[in-house]
């Protein structure tokens, strides 16, 4: 049989693992800025632009931490 539906839900109700999964999405966006920010510091010499794409970049992982928070702890 495969995972369905509900057999998420149980998963996912336990708040424990929920934290665990919100930590681990947290480690990976941390893990993806540490990353980029090297690419970046690397690769775009102008200062303004390389502030400008860290800017940007720093705002998209704050959504997705977010979008996270929302998927797991939000209505559905």
């Amino acid at each position: 049989g495969g995972i369905d539906r509900a057999v998420w839900q149980a998963l996912f109700a336990s708040s424990a693992f929920r934290l665990a999964s919100f930590l681990f999405m947290l480690a990976l966006l941390w893990h993806a800025w540490v990353g980029v920010r090297n690419i970046a510091m690397d690769y775009i010499k102008p200062t303004a632009i390389r502030l400008a794409f860290q800017t940007a970049v720093i705002c998209v992982l704050i959504a997705y931490a977010g979008w996270t928070i929302q998927i797991l702890w939000g209505s559905a």
